[in-house]
């Protein structure tokens, strides 16, 4: 059965991997071909994008009053749809530049949460940035796929993909998601865990970026087998003067206890949810981790104990998402019942 009559992406064909804390495209036969932070930088008065991506995220809390450096994404969604609308725009532009498109079909992941209204919001603004054809992908079946996990066949397999905004956690049989669970705690919230826990703990104030690189750097959801530090400046908040604290890696695990024990539990709830037919074949494969925050430290451990199953990192697990849209773009045959409720609207 042909799910779209006289339907081919032929020629250059975008996907985008529409995230809050990045922005990756991929273009068909090239492989990634952009990645860079979700912000844009906005002139008040003529509303025109002054930057985006690095250029933008280096101007957070630093713009002047004329210029507005903002995140257009949250939890997953678009939180302002003019900022994502201009940054959308201004990257599809870019790419079709460079790479002499026209107007292309573009695939778009988008949260398996979203609403209707989300849908559309995600919809209008690729549209509007010069797309002929959008098509929504839920970003955790786009994870399984960008992943080499075979969704197709007729056996149960598990990802969980963790965001900056969202946690999508999903189980996948025969091209579509048999249960799900979204939730809205994910790389973003552990920054502001961190942040608080700083200042609750150790009364010193740091940025979102300050707190972003502990994470990276010696994040982790058990304790490592040799403890790990940085040094880190900082606002002392009794004084009000700049302020060099050591933090440790202990100190990591206990600003994100709390938000990580959520996202294990929602694994729970998710494999509980779970055929046992499924749960069987789960049980054999193990869990997938994708997203930036499959490479905190140790979480593969802490849910492989508190499940009893094997977890895997999955290769680069940044870009499952992005990849997964390629592959959707380059197999559309095979991979249809991937797209969000096998819809299509033209522009």
């Amino acid at each position: 059965m042909k799910l779209f009559s006289g339907f081919s992406l032929a020629g250059k064909d975008i996907g985008i991997d529409l995230g809050t804390a990045n922005i990756l495209v991929t273009l068909k036969g090239k492989g990634i071909v952009l990645k860079e932070p979700a912000v844009v930088a906005i002139n008040r008065r003529t509303e025109q994008i002054v930057a985006t991506g690095i250029e933008a995220k280096e101007m957070l809390g630093r713009t002047p009053e004329q210029i507005v450096a903002v995140r257009p994404m949250k939890d997953g969604v678009i939180a302002n749809f003019t900022a994502t609308q201009l940054m959308l725009k201004n990257i599809v532009q870019k790419v079709r530049r460079k790479y002499s498109i026209g107007r292309p079909r573009i695939v778009v992941g988008v949260p398996s949460g979203i609403t209707e209204v989300e849908e559309r919001a995600v919809e209008e603004s690729v549209s509007q940035a010069g797309a002929r054809e959008v098509f929504l992908i839920e970003e955790p079946m786009a994870a399984a796929i960008g992943a080499m996990l075979d969704v197709s066949e007729p056996s149960g397999s598990i990802i969980v993909d963790i965001g900056g905004g969202t946690t999508e956690v999903a189980v996948i049989s025969l091209g579509g998601i048999v249960v799900s669970h979204s939730l809205r705690i994910a790389g973003d919230e552990l920054d502001s865990d961190i942040i608080n826990y700083l200042k609750r703990e150790k009364n010193v104030a740091v940025g979102e970026t300050t707190a972003e690189q502990l994470k990276m750097q010696i994040g982790c959801a058990m304790p490592l087998m040799t403890e790990e530090y940085v040094e880190i400046k900082g606002r002392d908040l009794t004084e009000g003067l700049p302020k060099t604290i050591r933090i440790t890696s202990e100190d990591m695990e206990m600003a994100m206890k709390e938000s990580i024990g959520r996202i294990v539990e929602v694994i729970k709830q998710t494999l509980e949810k779970t055929p046992p037919e499924l749960l069987a074949d789960i049980m054999a494969k193990g869990i997938v981790l994708a997203g930036g925050g499959a490479l905190i430290k140790n979480l593969d451990k802490l849910i492989s104990n508190e499940t009893g199953m094997p977890v895997y990192v999955a290769e680069d697990p940044l870009d499952c998402v992005v990849k997964g849209t390629g592959h959707v773009l380059e197999n559309i045959e095979n991979l249809r019942t991937a797209l969000v409720t096998q819809r299509k609207r033209k522009f």
